[in-house]
């Protein structure tokens, strides 16, 4: 995996495949032994990044990606992961307020079994949290060498742009990535997210470019029902019986005749199809077996001709989401009512 890209403007080179880790674990594939397999694999096949976050099986993926790489590896690996979510039952162990970010980084970087951590991102907005606060303390880590970067993942537009103008303003160090969900069946991005991350020079490391499995091929029209242990956790995503899910089990059935009269896996065609932007700089895998790594690894060789993406445009629209709630977050101004209406007379 010799095809290296520009992490935006950082001088930092990344392999067009990053693994993610949010399998590792007890929510994914409790087996540590499996997973440092995975993990080895992918490295030996020239991937050069790792993605995790604290929130992954809370803490275990951490700790299952510092053991691989205990063994002397580390200097290979561009190592990211996030804080934001929920750590055990305290209130306080969570956010965005420099409280818990210096408390949580110091047991990030116990997990990982590391002295640094190359990118640490903000794993999703929180609107009632100063963005300088959380910038100001994301700052002073990256002065104490314990981080070298700043991402943020699944944010706005407004809020990408936000982040920019306070580090210019006040001195901050400035967001270098953003982390947001893109695929075929996903493409909001692309109307603001990914322009503006070209426009300010930040690199672009996709979530999910197989739509959470509806584009590895295990999906079909004629389900009937939840098919899997995501559709009954998450059924807004992923019950078929949803009007927004048959939209996107259609989709794919389009989708399953274009690879097969052009000669490719579905695998192959969703992960080439989200290397092709050119804002994006590396493209989150996240395999639970080794098989599963195997069969996505290959798509870095797939070069998707005009005519398939067009075929592709034609099936999902540019900038179009075929379920909203695929977009990975939705802003209290959507979910709140009280913050769109007037208090009643």
């Amino acid at each position: 995996m010799t095809d290296l890209r520009p992490f935006g403007r950082t001088g930092v080179l990344l392999s067009p495949l990053t693994l993610g880790a949010m399998n590792f674990g007890r929510r994914g594939n409790p087996d540590h032994e499996d997973c440092l397999r995975i993990i080895h694999r992918a490295l030996d096949e020239g991937v050069t990044a790792i993605d995790t976050a604290d929130v992954y099986s809370q803490g275990e993926s951490e700790e299952i990606v510092g053991k691989a790489l205990d063994g002397g590896r580390r200097d290979e690996v561009f190592l990211a992961t996030k804080f934001h979510g929920q750590i055990g039952d305290s209130p306080h162990h969570r956010g965005n307020s420099r409280r818990w970010i210096v408390r949580e980084v110091e047991q990030s970087l116990r997990r990982l079994r590391t002295d640094w951590i190359d990118l640490y991102q903000v794993h999703r907005p929180e609107p009632e949290t100063d963005f300088d606060e959380t910038l100001g303390a994301l700052s002073d880590l990256v002065h104490q060498g314990k981080i070298r970067y700043i991402g943020t993942s699944t944010f706005e537009p407004s809020a990408i742009v936000e982040g920019q103008w306070i580090a210019e303003r006040r001195g901050r160090e400035r967001v270098v990535s953003e982390q947001p969900p893109y695929s075929i069946l996903a493409r909001g991005i692309e109307r603001e997210v990914l322009p503006v991350a070209q426009r300010h020079g930040l690199a672009v490391i996709p979530w999910s470019p197989l739509a959470g499995g509806w584009l590895a091929g295990g999906y079909h029209r004629d389900l009937a029902g939840p098919i899997s242990r995501r559709a009954e956790r998450f059924p807004a995503r992923f019950d078929p019986r949803l009007p927004e899910n048959r939209r996107k089990l259609e989709a794919v059935q389009e989708l399953a005749t274009l690879v097969a009269d052009a000669g490719l896996s579905l695998i192959h065609l969703a992960i080439a199809f989200v290397l092709e932007h050119p804002a994006v700089t590396s493209a989150i895998i996240g395999p639970r077996t080794v098989e599963q790594l195997e069969s996505q690894l290959g798509a870095v060789k797939v070069r998707l001709s005009r005519d398939v993406l067009d075929r592709i445009d034609q099936i999902v629209p540019p900038g179009t989401t075929l379920n909203p709630a695929d977009a990975g977050y939705q802003p209290p101004s959507l979910t709140d009512p009280a913050r769109r209406r007037r208090t009643a007379r």
